[in-house]
């Protein structure tokens, strides 16, 4: 892990529990996540090849660092049914640097 290894916080949307679920605690057992949260019921509303959809989805908010994002992104991707995994990269600028350094150790 490099000195300066930035903390981030990476978004993705699952089609239901059981599959979110089972991808965190892969990322989270090969210490690709320091830990993921699980957000039940939420609409999305996009559109997918011409026309406007909605669905409900598991949302997932995974905290990382920067040095783990591709095998983390690899992992999921290999794993995810959807044809194009939403996957969003947010750089942290800040926090509780007790918590930014856990997560750093959590994925080491």
């Amino acid at each position: 892990m490099r000195a300066d290894d930035g903390v981030v916080l990476v978004y993705i949307t699952f089609p239901d529990l059981i599959v979110a679920e089972r991808t965190v605690r892969h990322a989270v057992a090969e210490r690709l996540a320091a830990c993921g949260n699980l957000l039940r019921g939420v609409n999305s509303i996009y559109r997918w090849k011409g026309a406007i959809e909605t669905a409900e989805e598991v949302l997932v908010l995974l905290k990382t660092t920067e040095s783990r994002v591709e095998s983390l992104r690899a992992a999921v991707l290999a794993v995810h049914p959807y044809e194009v995994p939403e996957f969003v990269i947010t750089p942290l600028t800040g926090g509780n640097p007790e918590y930014l350094d856990w997560v750093r150790d959590c994925v080491t």
